[in-house]
């Protein structure tokens, strides 16, 4: 499957990899982490921002592909909608059917709510399921929440906030007892000793993991337990806009179906947003790692609807997407490889950095190695460096790859490259949204009553940078407290009249901001049509 220029490169590979199997590569100083990033980092590249010109944000910077969607009007402007016709009453909307809409929707029909999930695509469709490596939480006698607090505040430059991170490592022991009482099936020991590993920035073994599929079985179970519970999911139907009543508070959404075109008014006492991420809006011409409809749906509806952005403008770039062959392009190679020993190295051979080093400075490394230092090895379709994955067989023993990364082996078998034996080709693919809707500690928005947030669509929970297993446990933390606050609130929740005056209010600043335009958002999905001359 590789070009020549590419096999002359893995002989060269093969031949320093006995000596690589010895390396004890350092860790980086922070001097030496800031200069990387600030030098290579998508992130602080001034041509991938513009500024926000209206709104809760106005001045400050945001990713150019979103703000051309936060600058664009509700295409409801142009197809009014009757909210006098409820085709949905419910008490608890949830919009979203991955992880963190699941758990939600389990604890709030727990609650005793009356709870319905509207997602634009099935349940289940959803960055969840495409996750891999695994999920941190600190419950081993080495280990401890504090410890995880530290990890996962200093991975994320200091910036995360105090409140959000406390409950995600606090709540993270229980989180995955709950997943086991519910059905995932966590790798474990002969005595049922749950097996963990290292990811990148972590001072302890703290991921559990099924193998390579973690978020696929943990999808899967919620998934599951939704259906048994008989709660109510709308699927191929978007959200397309938050609806208010005369006191400005959040009182259910307008809904499209996506096959027939029609709108559906959803009357509700509280509204979670569990949209997910960004990733289908490939900022800078990046790759992704994302499902088809992370397109930023919901930080449009509640930015639109008056809720703030936090740490908009950060972007995590997952080191290692598949850079060949271009059937996978962009594909997640999960951490998971690097835990279990493979290492990153150039066209000539050579380890360039520390493979646990946390994502943003693995990501920066890469792009570093493959720009300035001219080590990166030349695709047909690109550009990228090799995880020397046959390490993982020589320090583990024959057979390791296929037990503990199975999905990886199969992915890349599909295309004869057999990574038991040769290396593979990687490079940075846009991964997750750090920046998302501004939360308090009970997951309620701070600025619009009624309104809950919940997974990659929340901003503050990580910082500026998220280390690996973290965004699986604030799915499944976030998620179900959002559950249980939003089943508890609509119970002393009175609505008023409908109404969707936010929206014409956000044109007239708009045209006021000198931004006539007559693109719509949200996005919904992306469009990758050829358009023939």
């Amino acid at each position: 499957m590789y070009t020549p220029e590419m096999q002359e490169s893995v002989k060269r590979v093969e031949a320093a990899r006995a000596d690589n199997l010895k390396l004890e590569p350092r860790r980086m100083t922070a001097e030496e982490k800031d200069s990387l990033l600030k030098a290579f980092h998508p992130d602080y590249r001034q041509d991938g921002f513009v500024e926000i010109k209206i709104g809760p944000n106005a001045g400050q910077k945001v990713p150019t592909e979103l703000g051309h969607l936060l600058h664009s009007n509700s295409r409801l402007l142009q197809d009014p909608v009757d909210l006098g016709k409820i085709d949905y009453d419910v008490d608890v909307l949830v919009i979203g059917g991955g992880g963190a809409g699941a758990s939600a929707a389990i604890e709030a029909n727990e609650a005793g709510a009356d709870v319905m999930i509207v997602t634009k695509l099935r349940i289940g469709d959803a960055n969840t399921m495409m996750a891999e490596g695994g999920i941190q939480a600190a419950d081993k006698e080495n280990d401890s929440p504090a410890q995880h607090y530290l990890d996962a505040f200093g991975g994320g430059h200091f910036a995360a906030r105090p409140e959000l991170l406390r409950r995600l490592v606090m709540e993270a022991p229980d989180a995955i007892q709950w997943l086991n009482r519910l059905g995932v099936m966590f790798d474990k020991e002969a005595d049922g000793t749950m097996i963990t590993t290292h990811g990148g920035g972590t001072s302890r073994k703290r991921m559990h993991a099924c193998k390579d599929y973690s978020g696929a079985e943990i999808m899967r179970t919620l998934r599951d337990e939704v259906l048994n519970r008989k709660i109510p999911v709308v699927e191929f139907t978007s959200a397309v806009e938050l609806i208010k009543d005369e006191n400005g508070r959040v009182a259910g959404a307008v809904l499209l179906n996506m096959e027939t075109g029609d709108y559906l008014v959803a009357r509700a006492k509280t509204v979670i947003i569990a949209t997910g991420g960004a990733g289908r809006l490939h900022y800078q011409n990046f790759p992704t790692s994302n499902h088809y409809g992370a397109t930023a749906d919901g930080l449009i509806l509640g930015y639109r609807a008056g809720v703030p952005l936090l740490y908009q403008d950060t972007i995590q770039y997952h080191p290692t997407g598949a850079a060949f062959p271009s059937q996978i392009f962009g594909a997640l190679v999960t951490e998971k490889v690097r835990s279990l020993g493979a290492m990153l190295v150039n066209a000539d051979g050579e380890v360039f950095m520390h493979p646990l080093e946390t994502r943003d400075v693995c990501a920066a490394s890469i792009i570093r190695e493959c720009t300035a230092r001219e080590k990166g090895v030349q695709t047909p379709i690109g550009t990228g460096v090799w995880l020397d994955t046959p390490m993982i067989e020589q320090l583990g023993g024959a057979g390791t790859i296929e037990k503990r990364i199975p999905a990886m082996l199969r992915m890349f078998m599909n295309y004869d490259i057999d990574m038991r034996k040769e290396p593979i080709l990687v490079y940075p693919t846009l991964h997750y949204q750090n920046g998302g809707l501004e939360i308090n500690g009970e997951g309620f928005t701070k600025t619009i009553d009624n309104l809950l947030v919940a997974g990659e669509a929340v901003g503050g929970i990580h910082g500026r940078n998220r280390l690996m297993g973290n965004s699986l446990l604030d799915i499944i933390v976030f998620g179900r407290n959002a559950g249980k606050a939003a089943a508890a609130k609509a119970k002393e929740v009175q609505l008023g009249t409908l109404t969707l005056s936010h929206i014409e209010a956000y044109a007239e600043e708009l045209k006021k901001a000198g931004e006539n335009t007559e693109d719509v958002s949200p996005l919904l999905l992306p469009n990758y049509a050829r358009h023939e001359r």
